[in-house]
């Protein structure tokens, strides 16, 4: 199968790249600058592409014709789009309608990925057919653009998403796990709030659920994330525990003592029996998720 995916670059489009070629299928990768993949991945073509350009977006489609589009590009960062709404519009909801048209018009799957953001928090976790009420101006963008793809693609698939971790080739993005290990490693003392639940979800199992909704033309709404539900504390504390840290660097706190931008969902995390029984998707524990990552660690 002809796939191409959209952020290439970013943490999830690496692991989907690395994945597909591994499957023998046809990658197209893209990105709206230079390719940063590592040099060791072969037996795929990369394109530039500028998703907020129609123009862009229509003749790579054209191009290479590709059966499915998965969409990773994001602006993800939820302080950012709370300051710069115009930029969060851009890329999170016009782009996305530009994506729709020129996968409609060559007959493409849209696989179009989206957060547990769009929801407002008060109870978890949730089932695909959950109400959504976003609390933050990235939650209403990624509602925006779920909206469009379901109203307007003529074959789309949405993948909902919570708190991905993973390790970069670059090491070019944090996470949770990577600032505890590093704060802690530096004898540094944090505040982690204990008040927000979450499913935390490891990249290559986000890949992999991704990759089962394309290879079998699974269409609609699918969760995609961890089985485990865990506050950002618990995170730390097993994050020190796994790898021999002081956890007594470790402080218990709450949202309140947080003074941010954007206003997060208290809880969310994920029902993801729909996908397990339609899919076969399987994560790994977090435990599982942690030695994962230990293990690229140990190889980069």
């Amino acid at each position: 199968m002809k796939i191409l995916i959209t952020g290439s670059n970013g943490l999830l489009g690496q692991k989907l790249v690395k994945l597909l070629i591994e499957n023998n299928e046809e990658v197209i990768a893209t990105a709206h600058n230079g390719n940063r993949l590592p040099a060791k991945y072969s037996g795929y073509t990369f394109e530039v592409m500028d998703i907020t350009d129609p123009v862009s977006v229509q003749k790579v489609l054209q191009k290479h014709n590709p059966e499915a589009v998965i969409n990773t590009a994001a602006m993800t960062n939820v302080d950012e789009c709370e300051k710069d709404k115009e930029g969060c519009d851009l890329l999170n909801v016009e782009a996305v309608k530009h994506l729709i048209e020129g996968c409609n018009h060559i007959h493409a799957h849209l696989i179009h990925l989206s957060t547990d953001f769009i929801f407002d928090g008060s109870h978890g976790p949730l089932a695909e057919d959950e109400q959504p009420n976003p609390i933050s101006y990235y939650g209403e963008s990624k509602l925006k653009s779920e909206q469009l793809v379901k109203k307007d693609s003529k074959k789309w698939s949405i993948i909902r998403t919570v708190l991905v971790y993973g390790i970069a080739h670059d090491m070019s993005r944090s996470n949770i796990i990577l600032w505890v290990k590093n704060s802690l490693e530096n004898g540094k003392n944090i505040q982690v709030v204990n008040d927000q639940w979450r499913t935390p979800t490891l990249a290559e199992d986000l890949a992999e659920g991704c990759y089962l909704v394309t290879k079998n033309k699974a269409e609609g709404i699918f969760h995609i994330s961890g089985s485990d539900m865990l506050t950002p504390y618990e995170i730390a504390i097993k994050t020190a525990d796994f790898f021999d840290l002081d956890a007594s660097l470790i402080e218990e706190t709450d949202g309140s003592k947080f003074t941010q931008p954007a206003k997060r969902p208290p809880k969310t995390g994920f029902i993801i029996e729909k996908a397990k029984k339609q899919l076969g998707y399987q994560p790994h524990s977090f435990t599982e998720g942690l030695k994962v990552l230990a293990g690229q660690l140990q190889s980069s």
